[in-house]
């Protein structure tokens, strides 16, 4: 065993040798690392900014935490980097992995000077010999690493891909028998659905503003973040991004209304189907809970002809075309006329069910 601080040698930078990040330029002969999580922060012109130690070393992030090995010549940013020279008998490589293992037990100290804890710090050091064949393995399980992250990065592409082909089709009738519907609905005109797909000649096309009741949710007051809204909070307040997160059904919560954030807003009914407008766009979950939510999220509330897993599969198998309606700002949105208006292919009950079911069974790939 032996301190962290008795393994390496500090290189010393003087004031003049650090280039304040201002003054990193975006390309230039000389790279400067600094302390964020970037191999290299900038770039500066000045190649006698190049500090004179023997390569490779590690650079420690005395506020950020990062650790990174540095093999080429380079020139120290102005704050809170520590440039450790490995010393005799130390692998530079197996000195670099054995600081990430030590930072990665730190306790979070937020803005701290981490070094400082790091170098009290006791560490197992074999013989060379064995420090290589430790980097040796630590490297090849992290090629493994890699791979299987790349895979898994492909297969996601591929199911992505995929959902979308199953829920195109399953609204295009192809999953299911064809069946009548039974009930008179003010179905969509021709010249509205001209452009849309083939369905078979029992469905129809219609609105959603006729399959069920549509409505935004509410948050009146501003500033929307007055603590006045939250005192005594006793009631759930949900925004899109707990939408978002949702599988199926929103549970979870981070901000509760009190009765003056309750006036201001609307308390929707558990089981209500939540579509997101704003930021986060055609995202759906059905409360699983009584809850507030803002007009970035509207509430969808069935008749009793429409089934609200058919709407949501649906909503979901239409993101890409409700996020084209939305306009090129910083925050993307879409209005409540734009969910109103959108043509949803409409079959009888059982057929929804039908529909759902084989979604669902397909997706449990």
């Amino acid at each position: 065993m032996a301190l962290y601080k008795n393994l390496v040698k500090k290189v010393s930078i003087s004031p003049e040798m650090k280039t304040k990040q201002k003054n990193y330029l975006e390309k230039g002969v000389l790279p400067i690392i600094g302390q964020g999580q970037d191999i290299i922060g900038g770039y500066t012109d000045n190649s006698n900014l190049q500090l004179p130690c023997s390569l490779p070393v590690i650079i420690f992030g005395d506020h950020t935490r990062a650790v990174k090995y540095i093999d080429f010549p380079f020139g120290a940013g102005a704050d809170g980097i520590k440039v450790l020279q490995p010393k005799e008998n130390v692998f530079p490589k197996y000195l670099y992995y054995a600081t990430q293992y030590l930072v990665l037990r730190l306790e979070d100290r937020g803005y701290a000077r981490h070094y400082q804890y790091v170098e009290k710090k006791e560490l197992d050091v074999p013989d060379i010999d064995e420090q290589k064949r430790v980097v040796a393995r630590i490297e090849e399980l992290f090629s493994e690493l890699d791979n299987g992250v790349e895979t898994l990065k492909k297969t996601k592409q591929q199911l992505a891909v995929y959902r979308q082909a199953v829920l195109k089709e399953a609204f295009e009738g192809k999953f299911t028998i064809h069946t009548p519907c039974n009930v008179e609905l003010p179905w969509a005109s021709k010249e509205d659905t001209q452009s849309l797909p083939d369905i078979p000649q029992e469905w129809q096309y219609i609105a959603l503003s006729n399959l069920g009741d549509l409505g935004r949710g509410k948050s009146k007051h501003r500033p929307r973040n007055d603590p006045k809204l939250f005192e005594g909070g006793k009631y759930p307040f949900l925004q899109t991004g707990e939408v978002k997160a949702a599988k199926q059904y929103i549970t979870e919560y981070s901000k509760m209304y009190g009765e003056f954030g309750l006036q201001q807003s609307k308390l929707w009914p558990k089981g209500t189907l939540c579509i997101t407008i704003a930021a986060n766009i055609a995202e759906t979950a059905f409360l699983g809970i009584d809850a507030c939510f803002p007009d970035s999220v509207v509430g969808f509330t069935p008749y009793e002809h429409i089934l609200p897993e058919y709407v949501k599969h649906f909503i979901e198998s239409q993101k890409l075309r409700l996020w084209a309606f939305a306009p090129a700002t910083a925050q993307k949105n879409i209005n409540l006329d734009t969910l109103e208006n959108l043509i949803v292919p409409y079959c009888s009950v059982e057929q929804q069910k039908a529909v759902i079911s084989e979604i669902e069974a397909r997706m449990t790939i």
